[in-house]
């Protein structure tokens, strides 16, 4: 096995979360740096209702997300404890059925998407004058949905931190070269950033192909042999990985929900803000994004080993660490609000509503991290029930009915939805790791591990 592998279980916790967190925090923060630039070069490339438009078609890359999320995480949680176990063959079989298991509900994504997409962008909210940018945009990003991810959480589940961030930073590289290109020098608009987006996604693509399948300094390869659907680990490849698809799925109807409910209630001007807020939102919230999949590893790996100590510690830390980011990053959008929301746009009425806007949301940004937490932690643990009732649970019982509940009465009314979702959604979560900790089951035999 690999020194990386070995370190998981054997470098100081504390250390160790540090490095693991750091490394993921840069690889999401750099994916946000792309959405903002993106945004920006949409804004100011095609104009403010294209980038209305491209915010509409969001929930596509959401579901995009939550799929290559589900196999990703399924898979990396079996391959963290198999190698905590010491058998590298469970780990390539695993690996090789989240590869397959992704590529088949890629391609069926993009054939049902194109051949229904009318009814889509009407679902989607797309009408007007946002529509034909809308059709532009997601027509490529479902032909490009084959390469939707680089499966770096199954690279960070061998302890391979730093190829895992520059398949991030690569393929967000080439998207900012790619935007600003195809957008102002030929002109293609948001097509342009469409492809950008596909480039990048595709340059990842093969990265990871030639680290799985070629690179030989690795615990474990990916054979023929191993793309053959085995049904105990797919079935917990997509137990284990459930939750993460029905909290993007969840995630991606309530961001229907809002727009919906402010096209209702106050039109492209409150869209167009909530699209940039919502940019800001994801960047901010990125490095607890960053936490939680670092934390995975670690937890999985041990979990495995059968060191509960260093998952206890491990828990402990992560926790810590992603209210302290909050707390700071709540503040600081808060007080900074209006020139944020400014760096985007210069139409006064779209800045007074953003800026409104972004204030509310970021109440909820100091407690944002904590449910996405608790349940990666669950999910590391191969425990898929309370990760159930964290990431699911939360969305329907309070996330959704606040949006449809306080939605309306108007655009304040949603923002006010969106960070008390949040908020209420965290202390949900630390209730159900609490009673999950009484009852004994954090430390337990990791489950799962018959695939």
């Amino acid at each position: 096995m690999t020194r990386a592998a070995d370190l998981l279980g054997t470098r100081p916790v504390g250390r160790l979360l540090w490095h693991t967190c750091s490394q993921t925090t840069f690889s999401v923060g750099v994916y946000g740096i792309y959405a903002l630039t993106n945004a920006w070069f949409v804004a100011q490339g095609v104009g403010p209702t294209a980038m209305a438009a491209v915010n509409l078609v969001a929930p596509v890359l959401l579901g995009l997300g939550a799929v290559a999320t589900t196999v990703g995480v399924g898979g990396a949680s079996l391959v963290s404890r198999s190698l905590g176990a010491g058998d590298p063959a469970r780990a390539a079989r695993a690996a090789g059925n989240a590869f397959v298991l992704f590529w088949a509900a890629a391609v069926t994504t993009t054939v049902l998407s194109l051949v229904f997409l009318g009814p889509l962008l009407t679902l989607l909210g797309a009408t007007g004058a946002t529509r034909q940018y809308a059709h532009d945009y997601a027509v490529i990003l479902l032909a490009g949905a084959v390469f939707a991810t680089g499966f770096s959480s199954l690279i960070r589940a061998e302890g391979r931190m730093a190829y895992s961030t520059m398949v991030w930073v690569v393929a967000v590289v080439v998207q900012i070269v790619l935007d600003p290109l195809l957008i102002f020098v030929l002109d293609l608009g948001v097509r342009g950033a469409a492809l950008g987006t596909v480039g990048g996604q595709a340059v990842s693509a093969a990265m990871s192909l030639w680290f799985f399948f070629l690179q030989r300094r690795r615990p474990y390869r990916i054979r023929w042999a191993d793309l053959r659907p085995h049904p105990p680990t797919v079935r917990a490849l997509v137990g284990i990985g459930a939750p993460s698809f029905l909290a993007g799925l969840g995630t991606t109807v309530l961001t229907v929900l809002v727009n919906l409910a402010l096209a209702r209630t106050g039109g492209a001007v409150v869209l167009a803000a909530f699209a940039v807020c919502a940019r800001i939102q994801t960047f901010a919230t990125m490095p607890q994004t960053g936490i939680s999949q670092g934390l995975q590893p670690i937890v999985g790996y041990n979990a495995g080993a059968r060191l509960p100590d260093r998952v206890d510690r491990a828990r402990i830390l992560g926790l810590r660490a992603t209210v302290l980011y909050g707390l700071g990053v709540a503040a600081l959008v808060i007080v900074f609000a209006e020139p944020l929301v400014g760096f985007f746009l210069d139409d006064a009425a779209t800045v007074r509503a953003g800026t409104e806007a972004l204030r509310i949301i970021a109440a909820g940004l100091a407690l944002a991290g904590i449910a996405p937490l608790v349940s990666a932690y669950f999910q590391a643990l191969g425990q898929a029930r309370p990760s159930y009732l964290v990431s699911i649970g939360t969305l329907l019982v309070l996330k959704i009915p606040l949006v449809l509940t306080l939605g309306q009465t108007g655009p304040t009314g949603t923002w006010i939805a969106l960070a008390a979702g949040e908020i209420t959604a965290a202390l949900a979560a630390l209730v159900v790791l609490h009673v999950a900790t009484r009852a004994g089951r954090i430390g337990d035999r990791p489950r799962g591990m018959r695939a």
